[in-house]
């Protein structure tokens, strides 16, 4: 018998919605303090993870879902570089 792999659930910050971690962007602090988008979503450091809509992205900027997640204030240059993203 073949087992089925079971894929990994994550919330979006936007939304609030669970959804595989494969549909969603990943932005993590690493630790050194820095933002960074993370596309393999295999780097190191605490990750917060968006819909790859504009909408969600719209949502976590006003409740400052970002900022929550890691913990700390999101550079205004990482927020250009994810509008990039979503485009």
């Amino acid at each position: 018998m073949a087992t089925v792999k079971k894929q990994p659930l994550r919330k979006c910050t936007g939304c609030g919605e669970m959804k595989d971690k494969k549909d969603l962007i990943r932005i993590i602090r690493t630790p050194e303090d820095n933002i960074e988008l993370d596309l393999t979503g295999r780097k190191n450091g605490r990750g917060a993870y968006l819909c790859n809509s504009k909408e969600c992205f719209a949502k976590a900027r006003k409740n400052k879902g970002l900022e929550r997640s890691l913990k700390m204030a999101v550079p205004a240059e990482i927020i250009s570089r994810i509008e990039e993203e979503l485009e």
